[in-house]
């Protein structure tokens, strides 16, 4: 009998539809829907599928997060600049269980000191930050890894 084929939601916060027109220099020149085409093609050969979600608004971000148990395997999340504030997102990944991959473009522990805390982190399964547009391949791979391994349970 076949496996039913993984499904994970690649989430996008604040100001990423703006990527390619942001400070080049800090998040390169790549676009968000270009990350996307290159996370399908990925996504094809590792055998999983996608669904992608943008939001500048954190309550939808936080309800997206809350709608996805039963629905998705993994969550790859680029919070953006919620990583540093939002209890609400923290407390909405921690109360799905469903694993999360926390990927960010920039070294968050090489930038200002304000964003070099993570309130994501701690209830995300990893995070993979500094290596630009390859941050969210390699956080899909690591993702997929994850989800084949069998699951262990939090203290």
């Amino acid at each position: 009998m076949p496996t039913k084929q993984k499904k994970i939601l690649v989430m996008d916060g604040p100001n990423l539809r703006l990527l390619g027109r942001r400070p080049k220099k800090v998040y390169g020149k790549t676009g968000l829907s270009d990350i996307h085409k290159k996370l399908k093609a990925q996504a094809k050969k590792l055998g999983v599928s996608l669904d992608f979600y943008q939001s500048d608004h954190e309550g939808a971000l936080v309800e997206a997060i809350g709608a996805a148990r039963g629905k998705f395997q993994g969550i790859l999340l680029n919070p953006a600049a919620y990583t540093h504030t939002s209890v609400a997102i923290h407390d909405a990944i921690e109360a799905t269980g469903v694993p999360v991959v926390e990927v960010h473009l920039t070294n968050i522990y090489a930038r200002e000191s304000f964003r070099q805390n993570s309130l994501v982190s701690p209830v995300a399964v990893g995070q993979v930050s500094g290596f630009g547009v390859h941050s969210y391949e390699l956080g899909l791979q690591a993702l997929v890894g994850v989800l084949g391994r069998p699951r262990r349970r939090r203290r």
